[in-house]
């Protein structure tokens, strides 16, 4: 296998742990970030180790071992050095966009109106009032606050919630983002297990589940993933500043007109961001996000420019 300075690795094996105090355990079909693909399987038996905080472990048998290139997913204890040091000269700093283009006729969520957007003033009617060889365009566009990526404040559920002119810009810029990809899991619902291993206090926890593949195309609206209430709670209750995802909704929409994960975490003013884009490209820690919307009094939502610094 060829290493590229920029790809990352994962050992997938079965292994059998012997306790040195007597018991056992079996894991099968694990997966573990590596810092690079020259490792032995006792470099993954240790790693392996680690990553679950074992104690008195008396001996550790793989079995399966493959390395793969694949996307790290923030294994425990293992430095996988996806982020380039800032104090680098030699590594440049790096912004990820998040956002999806608005634009006119834009299909966000099936069922709300596409902006539309019409000129105000054109170039050729601005050269009449202003100077020779000066010109301006002014545009208006009419669109629903849930249009592209955007973001909810406690308005959008609440009516004594705040609303976008009240939120701190410190809880809505330079946020360290904790990035889950759940992009290869089997149900629909991202359970809150998902988020254990995480310090997700005073983060931006942003759910990678690749749907934002089906953006602007029909298989967008249906069968989406979507985070469960017990996930809304624990993120809440851990202190977790805003969450995001890169699917249609954070709630199941098929699960008729409840929407808990909106209520529980717009209620303990954690901010939500939806239909997210290019959140495979972000290593599972390092990594800087913001998702500022204007300052609109009486409004709950509102598009973003989100955006993450590596």
């Amino acid at each position: 296998m060829t290493e590229s300075s920029t790809a990352d690795y994962r050992a997938h094996f079965d292994a059998t742990v012997a306790f040195a105090n007597g018991g056992g355990l079996r894991a099968e079909g694990f997966r573990l970030d590596l810092s690079s693909a020259d490792v032995t399987e006792a470099d993954v038996a240790r790693l392996f180790v680690q990553h679950l905080g074992l104690a008195l472990v008396s001996s550790v048998q793989l079995s399966d071992l493959r390395i793969v290139e694949e996307q790290h997913r923030g294994s425990r204890g293992i430095d996988t050095a996806s982020v380039p040091d800032a104090t680098d000269a030699t590594n440049a700093r790096r912004v990820v966009d998040l956002s999806h283009t608005i634009r006119a006729g834009l299909v966000t969520y099936p069922g709300l109106p596409a902006p539309v957007i019409t000129p105000h003033l054109t170039r050729e009617d601005s050269r009449a009032r202003y100077a020779p060889g000066t010109e301006f365009a002014m545009d208006v566009i009419t669109m629903i606050g849930n249009t592209g990526t955007y973001l909810d404040s406690p308005y959008h559920r609440y009516a004594d919630g705040g609303d976008l002119a009240s939120l701190e810009l410190s809880t809505l810029v330079g946020l360290r983002a904790e990035v889950v990809h759940v992009d290869d899991a089997t149900s629909r619902g991202v359970p809150a297990e998902v988020f254990f291993d995480r310090e997700v206090a005073g983060a931006a926890v942003l759910v990678h589940t690749g749907w934002d593949a089906h953006f602007g195309t029909p298989a967008y609206a249906t069968g989406a993933p979507y985070l469960t209430e017990e996930a809304a709670a624990y993120l809440a209750e851990q202190g977790a500043v805003l969450v995001g995802i890169d699917s249609l909704n954070i709630d199941d929409t098929e699960g008729g007109g409840a929407r808990p994960v909106h209520s529980l975490l717009l209620a303990e003013g954690v901010h939500v961001v939806e239909h997210l884009t290019r959140l495979g490209e972000l290593p599972a820690r390092g990594a800087r996000f913001t998702a500022a919307p204007p300052a609109v009094e009486g409004f709950g939502t509102f598009p973003v420019r989100a955006f993450a610094e590596l």
